[in-house]
């Protein structure tokens, strides 16, 4: 939501500015979308494959939607996991939770290795693995949006300087003056739009994520491993504690 009503307020300013200065169509122009929003993804595409381009929206909108989990929340919840699986000593109940952990799909699958009494060393190999690669792919979309930030002001620039040649190649006839004028201004001011209000603030929040999904996949990681070498909770809370920046961190036995 943070990052919806961010941009919704930052574009909502930015319209009521425009409104408020006068005619808001005179901010509206054809050339200028054609030149910058439609330039930016080409060129931006040249840089990643179709592939990646096809299942980029989805990876951030996943991402931005499920990926922001609280830290010590879900090592709460780890510890409540390893002290009831300790407490019972019972595979069986380990495989009950898996139905009330489908919306956390990492952690699911570690408990699923832990209840097929896979060796410790490997469920952490595989959970590494897969924690890697989940982080790789959500790299791209920061990649993207990076790159997609940095080619729309170039953009801008180039819609500014073809309204500028068209301004001094017509210099002898007043009405075509201001038409260029607009498209040199109006490709500059969309592309500064796109960069800072939607790609690079969204880059940020999406890498912010990325790394705090890595930290959280890393806790179930190291939670699952413990609960399948059956080793005592109140040594998993120190362990957790010390992958947890300090503000976070938890006390779970009082």
């Amino acid at each position: 939501m943070s990052t919806i009503l961010g941009m919704l307020t930052a574009f909502l300013l930015v319209a009521g500015a425009i409104w408020l200065g006068g005619s808001p169509w005179a901010f509206i122009n054809l050339q200028g979308v054609m030149i910058v929003v439609l330039g930016t993804f080409a060129v931006t595409a040249i840089s990643f494959r179709f592939q990646e381009m096809m299942t980029l929206p989805v990876n951030i909108w996943t991402l931005l939607r499920h990926g922001q989990r609280d830290p010590s929340e879900e090592a709460i919840k780890i510890m409540k996991i390893a002290v009831e699986a300790r407490k019972h000593n019972d595979i069986l109940l380990l495989e009950r939770l898996l139905p009330k952990l489908k919306d956390t799909p990492f952690l699911m699958k570690a408990i699923q290795l832990v209840v097929d009494a896979t060796e410790p060393e490997e469920i952490e190999q595989i959970l590494r693995r897969e924690a890697s690669t989940a982080s790789s792919r959500h790299m791209r979309s920061v990649d993207f949006l990076r790159r997609a930030g940095d080619v729309a002001p170039a953009m801008g620039l180039i819609g500014t300087l073809i309204g500028l040649v068209r301004m001094l190649g017509n210099l002898d006839n007043p009405a075509q003056i201001g038409p260029a004028m607009a498209v040199a201004l109006l490709t500059t001011f969309y592309g500064a739009l796109m960069a800072h209000l939607f790609f690079i603030p969204l880059a940020a929040k999406t890498e912010h994520c990325t790394d705090e999904e890595a930290l959280v996949n890393n806790l179930y990681a190291m939670g699952a491993t413990s609960i399948r070498r059956k080793e005592n909770p109140r040594r998993l809370e120190m362990l957790l504690n010390t992958v947890l920046p300090p503000a976070q961190r938890i006390t779970f036995f009082k």
